[in-house]
């Protein structure tokens, strides 16, 4: 199956967002940028943790964008300066992993660049000037899209440009992985990257990418992502259990990941499962194996055009995640359980119509609804209501994924 290219590159067309960004760069560092480069957000549509045993997913990028202005600066340093998170700057020369870094941007920056110093890249210093839309903590993967901007910068600079957007993915994987110090899988990386909506295959390792057309509004809906008001910022060890609790059930049948797990054998053996590990780590199991199929089944539905067929399994989604996956809450939080809540006002607003659930790692950050367009300043009512003012946010979807303009 081919990866999907892009051929476009919206999110850099308007000459206002160039001016913009090449007149930062220079106000920054003093001399005029080479490139321009942008890379969208995403929104999981279905697979609710299922990308890290090597199941299966549906993503879509959304127009929500890092975009950023760079160039060679001739020295070893590399130096990026984000909108609103001030200036990371190292050397080329020191890739080594540091245990202090972890989860800070510059192990995310160290990481990247460490695979591409093993591919043979004969790296040099950069600067960076970048702004987001993708609001950080939110479940659209706004570290995800920033691993796959350092990720397109270098290939570009040093590696002519020679991966394919599902490596610069992998590449951006391993930063967070290895660097960074949180175990994600590979989803929200791949969408950012390729673009479009995709269903992705992650059984063998490279993920196998599958790109279909859907115009929403053709449907007469919209597609909400909803700030809860939480972050992910203290929640590494809550999504870091997900995996792992997954993952020693795979063990018990001499597997790394569930995909690999017949679903009759884990059944057949719950007995024992439920003795050894936790009934969290078995329902979250249980979980995996439903929510992988309906990945694939949503995928379907939508190639095939049946509308109502997708938001049941949305909806399904939801539940599963909520009742067997458990990433509503963070675990003993009594007092702040705002996805929850989040969840609860978009069931009163749509009264049975459409469809709502958690969004991306959970635990805090976002929802996501599908809205029947004559219900959406209702929905937006409701959900400001109960969550606070500008919390909604109606998307359309990216078809370029990460993009990069050479300026003449």
């Amino acid at each position: 199956m081919e990866p999907y290219k892009n051929t476009t590159i919206q999110a850099l067309a308007d000459e206002r967002i160039q001016e913009n960004l090449t007149e930062n760069f220079e106000k920054h560092f003093g001399y005029p940028a080479e490139c321009l480069f942008s890379v969208p957000g995403r929104s999981e549509l279905g697979g609710n943790h299922t990308d890290h045993q090597n199941g299966h997913v549906l993503a879509c990028a959304v127009t929500l964008y890092i975009r950023a202005a760079a160039a060679k600066n001739g020295t070893d340093k590399v130096r990026i300066c984000s909108e609103g998170f001030g200036l990371t700057e190292l050397s080329v020369t020191d890739l080594d992993r540091r245990e202090e870094e972890k989860n800070t941007t510059i192990a995310l920056v160290r990481g990247i660049l460490s695979f591409f110093k093993g591919l043979g890249a004969e790296l040099s210093g950069f600067d960076v000037y970048a702004y987001s839309e993708v609001p950080a903590g939110s479940g659209l993967s706004s570290s995800a899209a920033f691993e796959v901007l350092i990720a397109k910068i270098t290939d570009t600079f040093f590696h002519d440009e020679q991966l394919e957007p599902v490596i610069l993915a992998k590449i951006g994987q391993y930063a967070e992985n290895t660097y960074f110090g949180k175990p994600c899988g590979l989803m929200d990386q791949t969408a950012c990257a390729v673009g479009g909506v995709i269903g992705i295959n992650f059984f063998e390792g490279t993920p196998e990418v599958e790109k279909t057309e859907v115009n929403l509004s053709a449907y007469g809906y919209r597609l909400y992502i909803v700030e809860t008001g939480g972050g992910h910022e203290d929640l590494t060890d809550e999504y870091a259990a997900i995996p792992n609790d997954m993952s020693s059930v795979a063990r018990f049948f001499k597997e790394k990941h569930l995909s690999r797990v017949d679903e009759l054998d884990f059944f057949d053996n719950i007995t024992s499962l439920r003795e050894r590990f936790s009934d969290r780590a078995v329902l979250r199991a249980f979980h995996f194996f439903e929510e992988d199929k309906r990945a694939v089944q949503e995928l379907h539905a939508l190639k095939s055009g049946r509308w109502d067929l997708f938001l049941n399994l949305v909806n399904a989604s939801g539940r599963s995640s909520f009742m067997y996956l458990q990433n509503v809450i963070p675990a003993g939080n009594v007092k702040s359980q705002p996805v929850a809540v989040a969840l609860k006002a978009a069931e009163y607003a749509l009264h049975g119509r459409g469809a709502y659930r958690v969004h991306g790692g959970g635990f805090a950050g976002t929802i996501q609804a599908f809205v029947p367009e004559e219900e959406a300043a209702h929905f937006e009512e409701i959900m400001e209501h109960v969550i606070g003012q500008n919390c909604c946010r109606s998307l359309s979807v990216d078809n370029d994924g990460c993009s990069a303009l050479w300026l003449s």
